[in-house]
């Protein structure tokens, strides 16, 4: 078999979803409900960044512009799009928190601490998971 057909399409391994108790808040039958996540295309993410992503003037220099992305706003938006379930655009659910939009409501129904979290799986399940020291560990290997 050539190496190359390793690389297809048809034959990539395709990600899955994961469930992640994102809070032991939200319970029924007094056990946590996971919620379901999954990863995203390199695509969208970069659709993600550029929508948070703006053109910001260098000072001392006309008409020189440097690009400046709001991290915060990105990891929210991209945990939105991983979510598959709660369905975050689900309008009763933001009703019920007096919120409109799905970043809104994100950031309403998790308290800072699970968000954190949460978030961190999310990049995880992206692949942004790797820090400097495994890297190094898998080029040693």
């Amino acid at each position: 078999m050539n190496g190359l057909s390793a690389f297809m399409a048809q034959n990539a391994i395709k990600p899955e979803e994961i469930e992640f108790i994102a809070s032991k808040r939200f319970v029924q039958d007094g056990k946590p409900i996971p919620w379901r996540i999954k990863p995203i295309s390199s695509d969208m993410d970069e659709e993600l960044r550029k929508s948070c992503t703006r053109k910001v003037p260098v000072p001392g220099k006309k008409n020189v512009f440097i690009p400046e992305t709001d991290y915060q706003r990105y990891l929210c938006k991209l945990a939105v799009a991983c979510t598959v379930f709660p369905d975050l655009n689900d309008k009763e659910l933001q009703d019920s928190y007096g919120v409109m939009g799905a970043e809104a409501l994100l950031k309403r129904m998790l308290l800072p601490g699970e968000l954190t979290d949460y978030i961190a799986k999310i990049q995880e399940i992206n692949g942004f998971d790797l820090d400097m020291q495994d890297l190094v560990d898998d080029v040693k290997n």
